[in-house]
This record gives C-alpha cells, structure tokens and sequence, in this order.
C-alpha cells in the first residue's frame, strides 16, 4: 500500500461577510447601471480582501474597498483607495467608507 499523506491545511484568510459583500455589489451595480464602471475584481489574501472596480478591464482599478481586520483597532479595517494609490476614506464601518463614491453616483444621476 501506498503512503499517507496528511490534507494540507488552508491558511487562514481574510474575506468578506454576507453582508458586506451584498453592500458591495450593490454600489457596484448601481455604477454600472450608470455607465461609470464595467469589471471588477475580488482578491483574497492573508492579511486583506479586495474588491476592484474598473471603468474598462484593460486598466487599473479606479477605486479599490479593502478590508483589513488588522488595522480593527486602530485606523478602521476598511479602506477606499484610489487609481493612483491613495486612500480617500478610512473607517471602521463600511458605510461612511463608501460614501465618496455613493455622493459620486448622485452627481451622476441628478445631472
């Protein structure tokens, strides 16, 4: 008989509730709706999840909701970081955090 081999364990890592991923989506539907976004992305990592928005899929994202349980107690686990790199809100809920660019959609929609 052959040799047994113990199942590798997964390391652990960071993803997003139910809920946040509904919040999520939800914004990235209304901006498509809009015109305003066409792809996206999800990336899960050890230490952060991602969710990326694209105007095309060919370029960088043109805003990145990242969520990093590490920076819970500190700065807020939830980032909203620009196409360039910067990070235009940080927060410990996701709401407020995703507020520049619900205001962004309700230019977009009384024009």
């Amino acid at each position: 008989m052959g040799t047994v081999h113990p199942f590798p364990v997964a390391t652990s890592q960071v993803g997003f509730e139910r809920w946040e991923l509904a919040r999520i989506v939800d914004l990235y539907g209304r901006m498509v709706a809009a015109g305003l976004w066409k792809d996206y992305a999800i990336q899960f990592g050890r230490d952060a999840a991602s969710f990326c928005a694209f105007r095309r899929s060919a370029e960088h994202p043109e805003y990145r909701i990242e969520k990093r349980p590490a920076l819970r107690y500190r700065q807020g686990m939830w980032a909203l970081i620009a196409e360039d790199g910067r990070v235009l809100r940080r927060g410990h809920e996701l709401g407020p955090v995703l507020a520049p660019v619900e205001r962004r959609l309700l230019k977009v929609v009384n024009e």
